[in-house]
């Protein structure tokens, strides 16, 4: 006898806060969609861990100020141990909090979402609380293994002389050349943080180029990442100037800032309030436009893990311009979506692991500065 068809599967969340009145709110919110099921609830991260294990969630609610054991540290083991997705949920009211947000999405946490402030006089932030829950419980997350070593939070070695060898054959002839390269640009969204960790601690040291980067984070989150960047790397980073002159730029990383798009104008930065493109600003697509009539010849451009398309159709202006484009493989992203998307339209001249990208852009510049050389 047939049985009667079974009720789809809830999801089922693990909700680790250590402030009774927040992890109160949440669970209400959480326990009034008939969709979601409350699995447990842990007020440390050892304990988070402990029911992450038992429990297996599909998805956590995760603080990152915790007795015992912080959010980062539980973040970390999870995702090195037993990859689940994890959303941040923080008040993002100070420097020391905001580090230890990206230090945890650098480990693999997908998403950032503030904490209710317990002022809300709609439902804008349940609502917006609920879609992401059901987001992120959708992501198929990775094993971070660098996260068993707790690389990320602390500064990597400094020094790194030698350029990579290219990888490209041996140059015989100057028609063979490639023009020199000018520029580094990369595109991030969900994964971005550890990507781009990854990335530039790939690059050597006196890497001379100036690379410019899209990230999408949420705001308030995104106001002290490029300070949290620089130091985990051998490398400048800072947010970008309006008005700046690219060549002001070499050896530097230059981000977008919160709440702006970055564009190519001539030998200038500029930072504009145009309209959202792909619900984003800053836009991947926005600043790869403009790199690729500017400039895009002499680019070295990488789309990387992230979800959507923001900056697919970018990369490929930057490659029918003539600059050397890579996009981020699936294996390693967080979230193969953008960088699917350059895939499925052919913008990518290389598909890579992420841990193959910074050598990549080393070698491309190495050998457009030969080239660069051997035409003089």
């Amino acid at each position: 006898m047939l049985g009667t068809p079974s009720a789809a599967k809830k999801i089922r969340v693990l909700v680790v806060e250590d402030s009774a009145t927040v992890r109160g709110r949440l669970c209400e919110v959480l326990a009034a969609d008939p969709d979601i099921e409350i699995l447990g609830e842990a007020t440390d991260g050892k304990h988070a861990i402990e029911l992450c294990h038992d429990l297996r969630p599909d998805v956590i609610s995760l603080d990152m100020m915790l007795p015992i054991m912080t959010g980062v540290a539980a973040t970390e083991y999870i995702m090195a141990h037993f990859p689940t997705p994890i959303l941040i949920v923080s008040a993002s009211t100070n420097r020391g909090e905001l580090f230890r947000t990206y230090d945890a999405l650098a480990a693999g946490a997908v998403d950032v979402l503030e904490k209710p402030r317990g002022d809300e006089t709609d439902e804008d932030w349940e609502r917006c609380y609920l879609a992401t829950i059901k987001l992120v419980s959708r992501i198929k997350v990775i094993t971070h293994l660098r996260a068993r070593l707790g690389s990320f939070g602390r500064a990597p070695e400094l020094a790194r002389d030698a350029l990579p060898s290219p990888a490209t054959a041996t140059i015989r002839s100057a028609t063979d050349l490639p023009p020199a390269r000018r520029l580094v640009a990369l595109g991030a969204s969900t994964g971005g943080p550890g990507a781009l960790v990854e990335i530039l601690r790939g690059l050597p040291g006196g890497f001379p180029l100036p690379v410019l980067i899209v990230l999408h984070i949420n705001e308030p989150f995104g106001t002290a990442f490029a300070e949290w960047l620089d130091a985990q790397t051998a490398h400048r980073v800072a947010y970008a100037r309006d008005g700046a002159l690219i060549a002001d730029g070499a050896g530097r990383i230059l981000m977008a800032p919160p709440g702006k798009h970055l564009v190519i104008a001539g030998a200038r930065l500029a930072l504009t309030s145009e309209p959202e493109r792909h619900s984003c600003r800053p836009s991947i697509d926005v600043l790869f436009d403009s790199i690729a009539r500017e400039m895009g010849a002499t680019t070295i451009a990488a789309l990387l893990t992230g979800m959507g398309r923001d900056g697919a159709t970018g990369l490929l202006g930057i490659r029918r311009a003539g600059g050397t484009t890579i996009a981020q493989d699936e294996a390693t992203s967080t979230v193969y979506g953008m960088s699917r998307e350059a895939a499925l339209i052919g913008a990518a001249d290389q598909i890579l692991p992420i841990q193959e990208i910074g050598p990549a852009i080393a070698a491309a510049a190495h050998a457009a500065a030969g080239a660069g050389q051997a035409r003089r």
